[in-house]
């Protein structure tokens, strides 16, 4: 062993351990840094076994892309995503069927003709608990599928998206597209996390993360500078929030700070406010057939905001009201307390699940765990990582 070897070994132990941890944090956003690091220094068995579990079932998901849908986009090229609104349904009074028109909460069987949606869902969500996997157990095979999944959807040229979503929720008779359809990119976030853990893995090279860069760059682009974006950007609903956390998580990982706190601040000082009124009621989710799904999915992507944005020193949950008023106006409605607005789709309390989770973490308050119980909020790896943020 050489000198500076040694050297380097012997000044990493005298490091606190604080600096260590530092040292070793992952580049997630969703997920909480520190806690990861801490459980990789200092691992719950508990927390190990459900991320086991769940790679385990994550390593039977096969390759995921654009590429093998059945149809094919305006642009005759199948690596441009592409997927059908979900609320539209043929015109009973129109010979063709044509214009499409729109029944709210009612999902039109018709979308799962082409799988784009279902392949980025699949791809984000198998590929964050391999990578999570990997990062607490160290085994390289969640790794190198992990790995092997990014790599078919996002990176090689025979199956790769390209970064746009031109051809996102079309309308039969109406659009090619619509900015609406960015929503569907929501999981693009999930797949950053799952890049974030893979570093250090034999199986994710440094081309992988330079492709994946390169690719973040180009959706990045697309997202912040086409019409699309700028009216998905500008819905006041949980379109918008959701567009926010998509652009802010891309920002974190393209290391554009300044843009993620740019969005931050409008979500803080424009959007929440706009959003919520004194009760915690959301006058834009209020409107849709499902109201109280609705209000708890606005929920989820102002929380996860949240997490993402937490870094550049923005609280979320400071405005008032806000979310976690919004998330007092939805604790008394559940399965034995009927929610008092529209709700055509039973059974949906647990969507507040993922807000109530996270607000449980932020305040430390008991009525949220309390709530958990009550919404039948099932626990994983991830809750229990959430339990534990700092």
């Amino acid at each position: 062993m050489t000198f500076s070897v040694r050297a380097n070994i012997f000044g990493l132990l005298m490091l606190p351990a604080t600096v260590l941890v530092a040292q070793t944090q992952p580049r997630v956003f969703i997920l909480n840094p520190v806690t990861l690091a801490q459980q990789k220094a200092h691992p719950d068995a508990a927390i190990v076994k459900l991320a086991r579990a769940e790679a385990d079932s994550a390593m039977k998901v096969g390759p995921q892309s654009v590429t093998t849908k059945s149809k094919v986009p305006p642009s005759g090229d199948k690596h441009d995503y592409m997927s059908m609104a979900r609320y539209f349904w043929p015109n009973p009074n129109t010979p063709d069927h044509l214009p499409y028109v729109r029944h709210d909460g009612q999902t039109n069987p018709e979308i799962n003709d082409i799988t784009d949606h279902e392949a980025l869902d699949h791809a984000a969500n198998a590929s964050r608990a391999l990578a999570l996997g990997w990062y607490l157990t160290g085994d390289e095979r969640y790794a190198e599928h992990a790995t092997s999944l990014l790599r078919t959807f996002f990176l090689a040229p025979a199956t790769a998206m390209n970064p746009n979503l031109q051809f996102a929720q079309f309308i039969p008779g109406v659009n090619t597209g619509r900015g609406t359809g960015i929503l569907d990119a929501r999981g693009l976030a999930i797949a950053i996390d799952a890049i974030g853990l893979l570093a250090g893995s034999k199986s994710w090279t440094p081309e992988d993360q330079a492709g994946m860069n390169k690719w973040f760059t180009a959706y990045y682009a697309w997202l912040t500078t086409t019409d699309a974006g700028h009216h998905e950007k500008a819905a006041t609903n949980n379109h918008g929030s959701w567009f926010a956390a998509q652009e802010a998580s891309i920002a974190m990982f393209l290391g554009k700070t300044d843009d993620a706190k740019k969005i931050a601040e409008q979500v803080r000082d424009q959007r929440i406010p706009s959003q919520f009124d004194a009760a915690g009621m959301q006058k834009y989710e209020l409107v849709r057939t499902n109201s109280f799904s609705y209000s708890a999915f606005n929920l989820e992507a102002l929380t996860e905001l949240a997490n993402i944005v937490a870094p550049t020193g923005i609280d979320l949950y400071a405005t008032k009201p806000g979310i976690l008023t919004g998330i007092d106006a939805l604790l008394p409605f559940d399965s034995t307390h009927k929610w008092p607005h529209q709700q055509i789709s039973a059974g949906k309390e647990d969507s507040l699940c993922p807000a109530l989770v996270r607000a449980a973490a932020h305040t430390h308050d008991a009525k949220y765990l309390e709530a958990q119980k009550r919404f039948d909020c099932k626990q994983n790896a991830l809750t229990m990582l959430e339990a534990l943020r700092n």
